[in-house]
């Protein structure tokens, strides 16, 4: 997919779904802002990736919660390339917590996981969107989750804020239309990443892993590597009729499994 001409912004991307991703865009020429919370060195060998597979990258420093911070991303973007053509939303947390334990979850975590997972992209695309709309084929890509489709996940307040991002995409993608801005959002089932390495362990992640191969009708597990052909389509010029759609991502897992008589 050709990005030569194009300059995106993807959140959270110094590991992970964001990490590939990026690296995708720059596969195809593009120029990628990197953006981290925390650990520059990581973002630092994405850059190294990005521009090894024929792109070009810089890594910059933000917590997408915070609005000026957030700002501060698209304003390195055009100081840089002059120009801004995507935005990738990926940026994320969550707290894991049984939905069945009401007393697991309080306001502020509420709070904590909406300021990222739905504040954060309404202020990147709110500062991103003048910029946007002078280009020929701006693109919002705003990484969901089937959390916000199905009701399931690490807990009851990640599956609201992604619910929640799912309707402010089709709603932005309404109201962006007339300037040609395109929003859509990827919503990957269980993704093999170290976000849920790190909370549960080796062998618990292994566990996971392996029931989700059991309950998928295709049998696998999800890598990062297997949504950035979803994203790449959204972000690119190939998606240019394409708004206000959410695409799950999840080897079938949504469907359930196949029935069998006898």
């Amino acid at each position: 997919m050709n990005f030569s001409d194009q300059v995106a912004i993807v959140t959270g991307s110094s590991a992970g779904i964001g990490q590939s991703a990026a690296i995708g865009i720059a596969e195809g020429g593009g120029k990628v802002v990197i953006n981290y919370s925390k650990n520059a060195d990581a973002a630092e060998k994405v850059v190294a990736a990005c521009e090894a597979a024929g792109g070009e990258a810089i890594a910059v420093q933000a917590d997408v919660s915070d609005d000026a911070s957030g700002k501060t991303l698209v304003e390195a973007a055009m100081d840089k390339w002059g120009r801004l053509d995507i935005l990738v939303n990926n940026a994320g947390t969550t707290k894991f917590m049984n939905h069945d334990d009401l007393e697991g979850l309080d306001a502020a975590d509420f709070e904590q996981i909406y300021a990222l997972n739905l504040i954060g992209p309404y202020q990147m695309i709110k500062h991103a969107r003048p910029h946007l709309a002078k280009t020929d084929a701006p693109s919002i890509v705003n990484i969901s989750s089937i959390a916000g489709v199905r009701g399931i996940g690490s807990s009851l307040a990640y599956v609201a804020s992604k619910g929640a991002l799912n309707s402010m995409t089709m709603a932005l993608a309404r109201s962006l239309g007339p300037e040609n801005i395109r929003v859509n959002a990827v919503c990957p089932g269980f993704v093999g990443t170290d976000w849920f390495r790190n909370a549960f362990g080796d062998e618990v992640f292994d566990q996971i892993a392996e029931g989700q191969r059991q309950s998928t009708p295709m049998g696998r597990a999800g890598s990062p590597q297997d949504t950035t052909g979803p994203i790449l389509f959204f972000a690119g010029r190939s998606s240019a009729h394409v708004t206000g759609q959410l695409l799950v991502v999840d080897a079938g897992m949504l469907l359930g499994m196949p029935f069998k008589i006898g």
